[in-house]
Order: structure tokens, then sequence, then C-alpha cells
């Protein structure tokens, strides 16, 4: 720790007073010293005077062996401005981070989600900020990251039955595409050729579908890996800086007791007796966690309001998109489907498309295979020479040849 000189001009407020509360002076302690800087006042507005600093005069006149109290009124006595003459205290904030206060911060921690009760009951209640908002906020915050996290899987698992969807009409496009030129009634194969052309359209859409809700997927993975992890990392630092300051007014008062009990033993307390540097280091590192508390609550009120309202933004937005998705996706389903909606019922000779199916299969077999595919052409010849032509009127008392064909309607 080093000391400088040097002296500053405060402008009195309304209700005469320049905002600092003065410790030490006679007769306990041989200097006086600035405890706290209160906000909004002529001193913090000033900000050359800081906590731990020693006074040595008032407007050129010495304080050396006056008391806080008989200090205090020669201030107030001054009528305008004020000249404060001080010794400015330089010091690291980790000179006054002892092992000390890194415990304290464990202990806050500790009983941070205590109740009132419990902590008196252990003794762990002074200089405590029960019930912090802020700090609640982070279990509100986590229960976001999970509903976005369900979001986020349940989107995957809707795009990969999209897209099975597609696999699905893309494979029924092309069985009936393949029936349809098989087919040798040019009535039925046109209408499967159209059929399963309809089907492979459809496959188009179910991926326009999936291709416009991927980028829903990306915006929800935005929010949930950068949004809300940059909160709460903000959050968690504001809990550290808070606990550190705890620490410290922690530490604070406990040292006043200590004067207080050494006082009340009419015992000397050396380090009040040699100018009271450790208190005063302490007060300047409770100044600048208190200054660092502050800044870091701001920041968590600005970022938890932007997130609050980015995620309602964001929610509406992107129910917005998968309903007007699904909505054009449904009329377009329509708008395929429609046209042929007519194209069924339709007569489809079963045993001689059968004929033909086998013939086409065993075109590349051996030889061993070709008797049953003779015994096709031969059948699909006695058929030519007697053919049968079904419809949907045919009763159950039809012929044999009856009884293998069948009506095919898929509506």
């Amino acid at each position: 720790m080093t000391v400088t000189s040097g002296s500053c001009v405060l402008e009195k407020d309304p209700q005469n007073l320049i905002g600092i509360s003065i410790g030490g002076g006679a007769p306990y302690c041989p200097c006086l010293y600035v405890v706290q800087i209160f906000d909004n006042t002529p001193a913090s507005r000033d900000g050359t005077l800081a906590a731990g600093d020693e006074i040595v005069g008032v407007s050129n006149r010495t304080v050396k062996g006056r008391t806080k109290v008989e200090v205090a009124k020669l201030i107030q006595s001054i009528k305008g401005d004020v000249t404060i003459n001080y010794n400015k205290l330089h010091a690291e904030p980790k000179q006054g981070k002892s092992l000390d206060i890194v415990l304290k911060k464990a202990k806050h921690r500790v009983i941070e989600n205590m109740s009132s009760s419990t902590a008196d009951a252990l003794g762990l209640s002074r200089a405590i900020l029960c019930n912090d908002s802020l700090i609640k906020k982070l279990e509100e915050l986590e229960r976001t990251a999970r509903m976005y996290k369900g979001f986020v899987e349940l989107t995957k698992k809707m795009l990969k039955a999209f897209y099975d969807v597609s696999q699905t009409h893309k494979q029924f496009g092309d069985v009936f595409t393949e029936i349809g030129v098989r087919d040798p009634q040019p009535n039925a194969s046109e209408t499967f050729m159209k059929f399963g052309e309809s089907h492979r359209n459809l496959e188009k859409v179910a991926m326009t579908m999936v291709t416009t809700l991927k980028p829903m997927l990306n915006d929800l993975h935005t929010y949930l890996h950068k949004a809300i992890p940059d909160t709460r990392l903000t959050i968690q630092k504001y809990a550290d800086a808070k606990f550190e300051y705890l620490s410290y007014c922690l530490k604070v008062k406990e040292m006043d007791d200590e004067e207080c009990t050494y006082i009340a033993l009419q015992e000397p307390l050396y380090r009040v007796e040699t100018g009271n540097y450790e208190y005063r280091l302490v007060l300047r590192c409770r100044q600048l966690a208190r200054e660092k508390f502050a800044k870091m609550r701001s920041n968590v009120l600005e970022k938890l309001e932007l997130l609050d309202q980015k995620r309602v933004q964001h929610i509406v937005t992107q129910l917005q998109r998968f309903l007007s998705a699904c909505l054009k996706y449904d009329q377009s389903c329509v708008e395929v489907m429609e046209p042929h909606q007519n194209l069924f019922p339709i007569e489809v000779d079963l045993f001689r498309n059968n004929s033909v199916f086998e013939r086409a299969e065993v075109g590349g077999q051996s030889a061993a295979s070709r008797p049953y595919a003779d015994r096709s052409d031969q059948a699909d010849q006695d058929e030519d020479d007697n053919p049968v032509s079904l419809s949907p009127s045919r009763s159950d008392g039809d012929s044999a040849a009856g009884e293998d064909a069948k009506l095919i309607d898929p509506e």
C-alpha cells in the first residue's frame, strides 16, 4: 500500500451535505478516514475521494486530534464549497482478498437458498441479501432452456417424420409408375402413370416442407446454445460479485464488532492505534466490490429484459412460420391430388398382368425356369382366345377367371 496527498473541492447539496461518512479519530485512532461514499452525492459525482482515504484537513483547517463528530460538524458549518485535504490510499483489491474472504464467499453460496429461520439458527444470516430475485431468475432460465430443448427435439422428430413421408411418397410413385409401364391395357397404364407422378410430386412437396422448417431448427439452436448460455454466464458472474461484496460487508461488520468489544473492555487494539490500515483496506475493497456488483446487476437486468423480449418474439415468429408451412403443405397436397380424384375405379385383368410380370421377371433366368414361363405363355394365349373383362358389377357366381380379377380403387 502507498499513500499520496491531495485535495478536492466539493459543492454541498441542498441538504448541506457532501455525501461521505467518516470513521476513526480521537481518542482511539490517530487518523480520520472516509468509511463510505454515498451514491448520487457531490463526493460520488466528483470521484476523487474513495473509501479508506485519510482526511487530514477541511478547508485548510487541520483535523488531527479531533473526533469524527467534530469533523462532521466542521464540514456542515462551512458555507458554500468545501475543500477536503486527504492522503489517498493506493491498494490493489487482491491485497484485501484474504483466505477469510474466500471462505465467506463459499459460505454465502451455501446459504443462498436457505430460509431466514435456518440461517438464523445456524448464525449465518448477517450481511445476506436474502431471496435475490435475479438469482431466482437463473432457475427460470433453466426451465426456459429445458422447454426449448424439448422444442428442438420435437422439431427434429417432426422433420424426420416429414422426410420419411416424402420417401414413402417417392416409393409409391416408383411402384405405380412401374405398374403403369408394364400394364398392357392403355387406360390402366395411363392411370397408374398419372397416379405415380402425383406421388412423386407429393414427395417434392414434403421435401419443400422440410426445407422450410430447417431454418426454424437452426434458430432454435442459436437461442438455446448461444443466447441462454450467455445470459446464464452473466447471472453467474453477478452472483460471484454479489457474494464477494457480501463477504466484505461481513468482514467490515466483524471488524467493527471487534473495535466495539475492545472499547467496552477499555483495552487498546493495535491495528486501530497504528492507523487502522487493515480496516481501511477492507473498506476500499468493499467499495470496489460494490461498484462491480452494481455494474453486474445492471448488465443482468438488461440481458434478462432483452432475453424475455426475444423469447416472446422468437416463439411467435417460429409458430407463425410453422403454421404457415403446414398450411402451404396441406394446400399443395390438395392441388397435387385434386386433378386425379376421378382416375379410379379402373378395370384391370390381374391374370393377364400377372403373366406379363412373370415374363418380365424370368427374362434373365436360366433354362431350368423356362417351362414355367412356357406354361404362362400358353395360359396367356388361351386367355387371348377367351378374354375376360371384369368390372365392379360382377357377382359371386362369376367364373373362376372372375375370382382372380379384382377392382383396383386406392380411394
